[in-house]
């Protein structure tokens, strides 16, 4: 499938191209932005691997390209970075633009079954399949092979759940401040609700990073998590060798106006890793839900992908 180019943007010594094509999975036209680092422009035939950010509420493919500061280390480890939108737009679904939280950049990273959602709101396939596929057919020097995934928010919700549903699809997965829990918080019982049915208890579970972790029975996950929220210090100091291994990183800050309402429940994904290999945690303190904090430890991240991508 071809896209169109709308413009081409220098940064870091690459490329920040943004893109857009028509997608069947979401039945409109959807666009993104693909950072292509120099290694890519120095030598043509070299091939690169790539990392999905997943974006959260309200967002398109542009905050992260232009807050996340990203191209900063993929530069220097030659890894392109794919950007999507959070969901369809313009479907005209009645409701669509109503709330921040469902809808119009709620999308969730889900396939909805519930009508009239599941006209459009395909935003797993969308992201497992049909984005990455156009990427390669048209951008020959990323390499198909090599592909990690992380997110902020409802992204870091989808990069944990489809890492989790897709064992040996990615190389790494990373979030910052995960809605990890979905099923147990407002955010995510009104989009689950919204795109599933409210009695659809066993698809909400499908989804649910908390759920599909006690269920891991592939090789032991190594999760690398940073977070900092009240309640987990505590949680981490009894429970850190026997809690899990699976690549991530949660960067979560004690400002974090959304742990205290109850939005996000790492703790819960924690608890239910249990036994499932090894965890590093980091602790940072003073930050906030925002790209400030993002950019703060986005080389990072995108050197956590780098272990693996580049191995």
């Amino acid at each position: 499938m071809s896209v169109q180019t709308k413009a081409t943007i220098a940064s870091f010594g690459g490329k920040l191209l943004r893109l857009s094509h028509n997608a069947s999975s979401t039945n409109c036209e959807m666009a993104f932005n693909l950072y292509l680092p120099p290694q890519t422009t120095t030598n043509p035939l070299h091939k690169v691997p790539l990392l999905i950010y997943l974006a959260g509420l309200t967002c398109t493919g542009d905050n992260g390209a232009e807050k996340g500061f990203f191209q900063h280390a993929a530069s220097e480890k030659g890894i392109a970075v794919l950007y999507p939108d959070t969901s369809p737009r313009g479907l005209k679904i009645e409701g669509e633009d109503e709330s921040f939280d469902f809808g119009s950049g709620a999308g969730f990273y889900v396939d909805a079954t519930k009508s009239p959602w599941n006209k459009g709101y395909k935003m797993y396939s969308y992201i497992t399949s049909e984005l990455p596929k156009t990427v390669f057919e048209n951008f020959k020097q990323v390499d198909s092979e090599r592909v990690s995934i992380f997110g902020h928010s409802m992204g870091g919700h989808g990069a944990l759940t489809l890492f989790l549903k897709n064992p040996g699809k990615y190389k790494s997965v990373s979030a910052f401040a995960p809605i990890a829990n979905p099923s147990n918080c407002q955010w995510g019982q009104k989009a689950f609700g919204g795109y599933f049915g409210e009695e659809e208890k066993a698809k909400w579970a499908e989804n649910d990073a908390t759920e599909l972790v006690k269920k891991w029975s592939g090789e032991p996950l190594d999760i690398l998590i940073d977070v900092v929220c009240p309640s987990l210090p505590r949680l981490l100091h009894h429970e850190r060798r026997k809690v899990f291994r699976l690549i991530k990183m949660v960067e979560q800050g004690t400002s974090d106006n959304f742990y205290k309402q109850g939005q996000l429940l790492p703790e819960n994904f924690v608890k239910a890793a249990e036994g499932k290999g090894k965890v590093n945690v980091r602790l940072q303190d003073g930050y906030d839900h925002s790209y400030f904090t993002m950019a703060t430890f986005a080389d990072d991240h995108v050197g956590h992908a780098a272990r693996y991508l580049l191995a």
